[in-house]
């Protein structure tokens, strides 16, 4: 198995022009849908919230355009939530410890930024700051063809997957697929910054009571503010 690093420089060679090869050959338009921003529905008929990765400097980014946007203070726990995945609900209310952030969400569980108009077309209030994950939706990059970092794939070119859209296999034109190749390489090199960074910082928590995230810039409340070293 390839190190973070090793992954890292192969992220940072990537082409962007052999990645707009595979977009333009896959295809794609969104279609404002809105499926990649709403909660999901399961087998058992309980909605799955919204869940993607936001980096700290996102969150914060965030945070900037949602207050210009609506005018108004927004918290941090207005745009980011701890990630979902291994916290629990304890006896004081949610505990454990987890990596990493998930864009904030609604109380039908999609993304807190989504709006749809009467019609049902959906749209992002914050479309300009949004996060990669979302600017490369439905694709990722597979560094050696192994990943699946949105789940299981519906069609491949190269190292580019496409993840289930109903936009796929529609026109893009050049300058469009190359736009989103540039965001797909930079969201493959930040993802690994991110999680060396997170790596190296990291440090069990068990001292502290509640949910502890522990992202690239250490460990921190659910509120985003910093833990102090043990």
């Amino acid at each position: 198995m390839e190190s973070l690093e090793a992954e890292l420089e192969q992220a940072k060679d990537l082409s962007v022009a052999e990645l707009a090869d595979a977009i333009e050959t896959i295809g794609f338009e969104c279609t404002r849908c809105g499926a990649c921003c709403k909660a999901a529905d399961t087998d058992d008929g309980e909605p799955e919230p919204h869940t993607a990765t936001l980096f700290p400097d996102e969150a914060r980014e965030l945070q900037g355009a949602a207050e210009d946007a609506f005018d108004e203070e927004y918290d941090w726990r207005d745009v980011a939530r701890p990630m979902p995945y291994g916290i629990s609900e304890g006896d004081d209310g949610p505990e454990g410890e987890t990596f990493e952030w998930a864009i904030g969400t609604d109380d039908c569980g999609n993304c807190t930024f989504y709006e749809e108009d009467e019609g049902g077309t959906g749209a992002c209030t914050v479309h300009d700051s949004r996060p990669l994950v979302c600017r490369t939706y439905p694709f990722s990059v597979a560094l050696g063809g192994t990943s699946q970092p949105m789940g299981e794939a519906v069609d491949s070119e190269g190292m580019v997957r496409a993840h289930e859209c109903e936009g796929l296999g529609r026109d893009i034109t050049r300058e469009e697929a190359e736009d989103l190749a540039a965001a797909l390489k930079e969201r493959a090199v930040r993802e690994l910054e991110e999680a060396i960074d997170l790596r190296d910082a990291y440090e069990p928590r068990p001292d502290v009571d509640g949910v502890v995230v522990h992202d690239s810039e250490g460990a921190k409340r659910p509120d985003g503010t910093r833990l102090e070293p043990r």
